[in-house]
């Protein structure tokens, strides 16, 4: 397979800013032999967060008359809910703990804060990196985060104290761009500017592999749900799948665009790839087919690294019973839709639906890059985070339920709208 980079002007520092590719060999790491096969990283049928709702059997003559469908929303209600303030420079990502009770921001002023998601409140400030991070990521467990700095080390918290445990991840030539624990939270992915991903034993803090995966910087690393597998980008344009065991690359994924890929994700079923480009699109991808199935667009990204997330909406259960459409259960649980969303550099941050690539609603808030965003578990409340220094909690409001295809607008009256609180701006101690 020959791809044509396209030219790149002199590298700068990696503030979340991201570079064109320079003229060079694609690495040979293009996969397995012709007879190996690519397994999906979660081996189960898709669930209906990635499929379309909609599809439904035509009724037939004599049958029972059906209750009506319900529509699936055209647009979601999220409101401003806190504002969170404390950082001295621009906030580069943002994740909610997987139990929800946290929020973690990383920032070029090199801390790391940790915010109460319920209050805003301020719970640490952590403090031990030499220069500006830009990557943090949870175990599953919520107790420890990991974070990535231009210092090219990787250090790891205690959230229940706020401190630096005593074994950093030392290993990289250069700085330390995108993490990811794995389900279990015993090994850790990292990529660097220094063209590699890195495979890390928690328990030891030593290297297990080094995976010399790109041939220019490396901007965003995943874990698959079971895994399995590992997925990693580049501003060299190509998407690589790894098999975690054995460190060999399975497949290898380049849009006729060859754009830089800022930032990448596995979808939460394990059967897609989610990837930013510098060609303000979201692309979501067929790993094992090795195509793109969705194209997002409608936000602007031509220079910084900004990130993406998946979450899913619904119908409130009352007004579900109002209107008398989830009979003995059965039609609610195919009330579920899935989207997705990534920030702009105009500030905003676009939410799609991910099966029909309708942009849902756009947040506006933040003055500048919208560089970081992330879902919570529960709500699904969204923080996004951005170069204005500061990080923003979104609440979501009631959705219309609306049969028959009658779909409203499902915007917030004003009397719903949440007040915009500006907490959590004194340190602690």
């Amino acid at each position: 397979m020959s791809i044509t980079a396209a030219t790149e002007p002199a590298r700068q520092s990696p503030k979340r800013k991201r570079s064109q590719s320079p003229d060079a060999n694609l690495p040979r790491y293009d996969g397995a032999a012709d007879g190996a096969a690519l397994q999906y990283g979660y081996d189960e049928g898709m669930p209906s967060e990635l499929q379309s709702p909609d599809e439904q059997e035509d009724e037939q003559d004599g049958a029972p008359a059906k209750k009506p469908k319900l529509e699936r929303p055209t647009r979601l209600n999220y409101a401003p809910h806190m504002t969170l303030r404390g950082h001295k420079r621009g906030v580069a990502a943002v994740k909610f703990s997987p139990d929800g009770r946290w929020i973690a921001s990383c920032s070029a002023d090199a801390t790391i804060k940790i915010w109460h998601s319920q209050t805003g409140a301020l719970a640490h400030t952590l403090e031990g990196h030499l220069a500006g991070i830009s990557c943090i990521a949870w175990t599953p467990d919520s107790k420890v985060l990991a974070s990535g700095s231009d210092d090219k080390i990787i250090r790891l918290w205690d959230i229940s104290t706020g401190r630096c445990l005593p074994s950093p991840l030392i290993g990289h030539h250069n700085y330390v761009y995108s993490l990811a624990f794995s389900p279990k939270g015993n090994m850790l992915v990292s990529g660097s500017y220094d063209e590699a991903v890195f495979l890390w034993d928690v328990r030891t803090a030593r290297l297990m592999r080094s995976l010399p995966a790109h041939s220019d910087p490396v901007s965003g690393v995943d874990f698959v749900r079971d895994g399995t597998l590992i997925v990693s980008c580049s501003s060299d344009g190509l998407i690589r799948i790894w098999d975690t065991g054995t460190g060999q690359c399975l497949k290898t994924l380049v849009h006729e665009d060859n754009a830089p890929v800022t930032s990448v994700r596995f979808s939460p079923n394990g059967r897609f790839v989610l990837a930013a480009t510098l060609d303000s699109c979201v692309r979501l991808w067929n790993y094992v087919e090795g195509r793109v199935v969705k194209t997002y667009q409608g936000h602007t990204n031509e220079k910084f690294s900004v990130g993406t997330a998946f979450g899913t909406y619904g119908v409130e259960r009352g007004l579900l019973d109002a209107l008398d459409l989830d009979g003995e259960g059965q039609e609610r649980k195919e009330k579920q839709w899935a989207f997705t969303t990534c920030g702009s550099e105009d500030g905003r941050t676009v939410l799609w639906d991910v099966n029909s690539k309708e942009v849902l609603q756009e947040l506006h808030g933040h003055e500048g890059v919208a560089l970081g965003v992330d879902v919570g578990l529960e709500d699904q409340t969204i923080v996004t985070c951005g170069k204005d220094k500061t990080v923003r909690v979104w609440k979501r409001l009631g959705l219309e339920a609306v049969a028959n295809g009658t779909n409203g607008k499902n915007e917030a009256t004003p009397a719903e709208r949440v007040m915009e609180p500006t907490l959590g701006t004194q340190e602690e101690g």
